[in-house]
């Protein structure tokens, strides 16, 4: 038994695929069946049902892939010990960030990142939180930047900062007049929604809830449409075909001015209001943190991200400590 067969086997359970699981492990197909298929015969049970086009874990199969995520993390926390021992900062950390974070705080986190420790660079991945909370339990990160809720897996988690949503409307529209909006006007509107797998989608129908029921049927069609990106959906706000709310860091810093002070561009076609809640209620934001194994063991290396983060300007939002 190897470390590499447990790899292997730890990545046909989560892509339920040879195929997609050797793609991920860097080898050629053959390569992992012949390794898989050894290790089931050295422990002398099926660890997968393979059908056409299909792979299933069986039951024991479950247990055992359990027990092979947690070797690999022991064997993780080996590497990182030694590591530490010579110096926590040096040497690559590996930073997951969900979509509507990545493009707005990345580009300025790197830059502070570089300054401050140059010899701790950092190895990005976009993905969706429920894809980046998988690769935190199989340590293919070390640490993710992520917006709560999301399922309590034993991680340790860090505040980072409270960001409000703002509402981005076509600057012809009659709401763009108005110095702010309210949750009940906007659900009158067109709401413009990313694609499923988005926690913000889930965060904008928490505001929006009428949304909801329209958002994954034909009827709802005519009342929303989905994109890609936050930025896919701001180019069609610009293009007048409905509203949406974005979180503040993706909101361009001239775009909250006024007149000739506007950039050229899309943004100078959409306005972004304040959402406030009609009851007195606090407006809609979401908590963003920075989320790591308990078992990381360089503790410096997760500060000095922290660290880097704080540097960064974050207009409109609240620090957390």
């Amino acid at each position: 038994m190897t470390l590499t067969e447990l790899k292997y086997i730890v990545a046909v359970a989560r892509e339920k695929h040879f195929g997609r699981a050797a793609d991920a492990c860097y080898v050629s197909q053959p390569t992992l069946s012949v390794a898989v298929k050894k290790l089931e015969d050295e422990l002398d049970v099926k660890i997968f049902e393979r059908s056409a086009g299909d792979v299933s874990v069986t039951a024991l199969g479950e247990e055992i892939v359990r027990q092979a995520q947690s070797v690999l993390e022991q064997a993780a926390e080996i590497k990182e010990i030694a590591k530490r021992g010579k110096d926590p900062l040096a040497g690559p950390l590996t930073l997951g960030v969900i979509y509507t974070i990545g493009p707005y705080l990345l580009p300025e986190l790197v830059r502070h990142s570089i300054a401050r420790t140059p010899q701790m660079p950092l190895m990005l991945q976009e993905n969706f939180t429920v894809k980046l909370l998988e690769m935190l339990r199989t340590g293919e990160i070390d640490c993710a930047i992520l917006a709560e809720p999301f399922p309590d897996t034993g991680l340790a988690i860090a505040p980072l900062y409270d960001e409000p949503f703002l509402a981005a409307v076509p600057a012809s529209h009659p709401l763009a007049e108005r110095r702010s909006v309210s949750a009940l006007e906007l659900k009158n509107e067109t709401m413009l929604l990313l694609g499923a797998g988005h926690c913000f989608r889930d965060h904008v129908l928490e505001v929006c809830p009428e949304f909801a029921r329209f958002a994954s049927n034909a009827e709802g069609i005519r009342r929303t449409f989905e994109g890609s990106s936050l930025e896919t959906i701001k180019h069609m706000v610009s293009a007048g075909m409905g509203v949406t709310l974005v979180p503040r860091l993706s909101v361009p810093r001239d775009a909250l001015h006024t007149g000739a002070r506007r950039r050229k561009s899309d943004d100078a076609h959409i306005r972004y209001l304040p959402v406030v809640e009609t009851d007195g209620s606090a407006p809609p934001m979401r908590r963003v943190v920075l989320v790591w194994r308990r078992s990381f063991t360089r503790y410096e290396a997760i500060a000095a991200l922290r660290n880097a983060i704080y540097a960064c300007e974050l207009p409109g939002v609240k620090r957390l400590s």
